[in-house]
């Protein structure tokens, strides 16, 4: 089937504040290492007064996923909510300028456009305090009809399953979609998402998702079980579901069987975050393009071993010129 796009991507429109810290700074500021918290605007600006020099780039789960797949070549589109303010015109032109389509219009009366502060500890580790802003005043309205119809996998963010208009929004894309014969993909996006929607979580996927992805904390915890329980019981759920498991590579759960690809190498582990978002976009680039299941699962590693290697969620090489020479290599 024809398509104007490979992937919409629906997901929270997010500036990300990067910061080198040191353990003992999460614990004076008493957050938990390793997992996205959210806060209120007032304790993002305590947090964000204790952090040591910082770089503030675009970022959002979904958004970063979109970045990946048009830096791979891939034809793809984001729907986000930013205000019309200064950081809503930075997240904007960061996008649109990799190529993204981004038809959201920014809300006039909102909330500031959402900021995460991601601190970063020396074992590459990152612990995320996020202020949601504007971005979860997304609403069905706008989900773009042409956009969701015309891409052949439309990609939910599970970071975003929270506020019951976002919800129909995603219920809404999700339901143009297979009107017009396309997936529908989900990203459990963090065990803390998990543990918070674990019902509507299974009803989401039983229902309306084809394709899930996932890491062996995220998988586990939806199932409340270990992994290869786990396995077992997402395939009688969805068509396929790829599970990350760092150093030990990815599983790909389908109707067929199960494919274990092993991690890609990396000279230097520098920065975790976005490794799941960039995976995401090499798989589903790939799955777009009529790839197998395991050359899906290698091309997500080869970019996620790309943006492990430095800090910041977004790829800083050509990600097709990058995949292309990996493959082809002895």
């Amino acid at each position: 089937m024809d398509s104007a796009y490979d992937v919409a991507a629906i997901g929270n429109a997010i500036v990300d504040i990067l910061a080198r810290v040191e353990e003992p700074l999460l614990a004076e500021l008493g957050v938990e290492k390793g997992i996205m918290t959210l806060v209120d605007a007032e304790r993002s600006d305590a947090i964000y007064s204790r952090l040591p020099p910082a770089v503030e780039v675009s970022g959002g789960s979904a958004a970063n996923t979109a970045a990946g797949i048009a830096s791979l070549g891939g034809k793809v589109g984001f729907i986000g909510k930013v205000k019309n303010d200064q950081l809503g015109a930075v997240f904007r032109h960061d996008l649109t300028s990799l190529g993204v389509h981004f038809p959201t219009a920014a809300a006039v009366e909102a909330a500031p456009t959402a900021r995460c502060m991601i601190m970063v500890t020396p074992d590459a580790q990152r612990t995320m305090q996020t202020y949601l802003g504007a971005c979860v005043e997304l609403t069905p309205a706008d989900v773009d009809e042409a956009l969701i119809s015309g891409a052949q996998v439309t990609y939910l963010e599970g970071y975003l399953w929270d506020r019951p208009e976002a919800k129909e929004a995603f219920l809404k894309a999700a339901a143009l979609a297979h009107k017009a014969g396309r997936k529908v993909a989900l990203s459990l996006s963090d065990p803390f998402c998990v543990e918070r929607h674990r019902d509507s979580f299974m009803t989401l996927l039983a229902d309306h998702v084809d394709l899930v992805f996932a890491n062996e904390a995220e998988l586990t915890a939806l199932y409340r079980t270990d992994l290869d329980q786990a396995l077992s019981a997402v395939r009688a759920h969805v068509e396929l579901a790829a599970v990350t498991r760092g150093e030990h590579g990815s599983t790909v759960v389908t109707k067929g069987g199960t494919v274990t690809v092993p991690a890609e190498p990396v000279q230097r582990l520098v920065d975790t975050t976005g490794a799941g978002d960039l995976y995401a976009a090499g798989f589903l680039y790939a799955y777009t393009h009529g790839r197998d299941a395991a050359l899906c699962a290698r091309t997500g590693g080869i970019c996620a071993a790309e943006v492990i290697s430095h800090m910041g969620p977004r790829p800083e090489t050509n990600l097709a010129r990058l995949v292309e020479s990996t493959l082809s290599a002895v």
